[in-house]
């Protein structure tokens, strides 16, 4: 499983380089209309993603992740695919649309192998496998760049779903253990029930909901990061400068995914994620106070260190507190949560760089990751009976 959710993050992030150059050699357009279409094509497919996301879980949950799991990834492959025939941006459109419908491949993973885990070894498990997507997002921007520029765009969405097709068979070569439920736990939950499970425990919901603000704290960076790099080293190579300080954060991120997952096993999940929240938090701070690129760089790592562990600790949570035959949906939830984050961020960052400039937006994401820790230590006091250590 880490070298299929390697290949499908490699592949979904080798396109998204050129999407916009994609939608310029369609027509002879003006510079805001391809903007305006990049944006769309961009976002539309975390909307189809956010909505259906705890469709795909519950199905799982019902006949099998390992199923969903081939399914999905054929589904990703054959939109992808068509997009190498697309003729107009419309097409595009529609398809990065269906490439959002199936794009539940490494949440579902995730699922898949936080259900064939002992609660005692989750948080390192899903942290080393967390480092196969880490990698795969870091490889596939250079690599589909290269790629593009060599043999043509068209060219480059066929390879990217060989890729993927890739990783279906290794999926399809995967054995899947089911491992025993405990008694009094039922085979099948239905979605009122599942909602209910989840809002009579809140704490759990916080969880959920900050899985939301955490993705708009880091996505909310990533429209002004080049224009902040431009400013800070200039334009010249700015897309190869722009490009090292983002895989900054991904390195310390790969470096750290499964240690923080580990200790998590040890000492809490609950625990550490307010300790990640909290160094997350600080970590922005100094960012709107850089007056060189090399301590943009310095802080994108440390950030990339602190939410290494943010996702894999936030599953592990989960896999401990919901019975093995409603994870599916829940986490489901918790993705579409993630990608309602990723839909809102950048928007969100680029209206406060747009009226309070570069350093506000680090204050303020700074704030909110910050006031979530807080908001989680402040539940943990109120609610004690819903705080568990490692369940063995």
């Amino acid at each position: 499983m880490w070298f299929a959710n390697f290949f499908i993050s490699g592949s979904m992030t080798m396109v998204l380089p050129f999407l916009s150059l994609y939608i310029e050699s369609m027509g002879n357009f003006s510079e805001k209309y391809v903007q305006h279409w990049s944006g769309l094509c961009f976002s539309v497919t975390f909307i189809a993603a956010f909505l259906f996301s705890p469709i795909w879980g519950k199905i799982g949950d019902k006949f099998g992740r390992k199923k969903i799991l081939i399914a999905l990834g054929f589904g990703l492959g054959l939109s992808i695919f068509l997009m190498s025939f697309v003729t107009s941006v419309w097409q595009l459109f529609a398809l990065r649309f269906f490439t959002g419908f199936f794009t539940g491949f490494i949440p579902m993973s995730q699922a898949f192998i936080a259900t064939q885990t002992p609660k005692k070894t989750a948080g390192k498990v899903l942290g080393t496998l967390q480092t196969g997507s880490i990698t795969g997002s870091l490889i596939g921007p250079l690599l589909g760049g290269a790629i593009a520029d060599s043999i043509g765009y068209s060219d480059t969405f066929r390879y990217t779903s060989f890729a993927i097709l890739l990783s279906v068979i290794l999926v399809f070569t995967t054995k899947e253990f089911i491992l025993p439920v405990a008694k009094g736990i039922k085979q099948h939950y239905s979605t009122k029930e599942v909602l209910g499970y989840i809002l009579k425990n809140p704490i759990f919901i916080t969880v959920l909901l900050i899985s939301a603000v955490i993705q708009i704290a880091h996505f909310s960076i990533q429209p002004i990061l080049s224009l902040y790099v431009s400013e800070l080293h200039g334009t010249e190579s700015i897309a190869l400068f722009s490009g090292i300080a983002f895989s900054a954060a991904g390195l310390g991120n790969l470096l750290m995914a499964r240690k923080w997952g580990e200790l998590g096993d040890r000492k809490g999940y609950l625990k550490l994620l307010v300790i990640l929240l909290f160094i997350a938090g600080i970590v922005y701070f100094p960012g709107g106070f850089v007056t060189d690129y090399w301590q943009l760089l310095i802080i994108r790592f440390l950030l990339g260190v602190s939410i290494g562990g943010l996702i894999p600790v936030r599953i592990a949570y989960i896999r401990q507190e919901v019975p093995i035959t409603m994870q599916g949906e829940v986490m489901g939830y918790e993705t579409s949560l993630r990608f309602l984050g990723n839909i809102i961020g950048p928007t969100f960052g680029g209206i406060i760089a747009g009226h309070y400039g570069f350093s506000a937006v680090f204050f303020t994401t700074s704030s909110l990751l910050l006031i979530c820790g807080v908001f989680l230590v402040t539940m943990m006091h109120r609610h004690p009976k819903y705080v568990k250590h490692t369940i063995s």
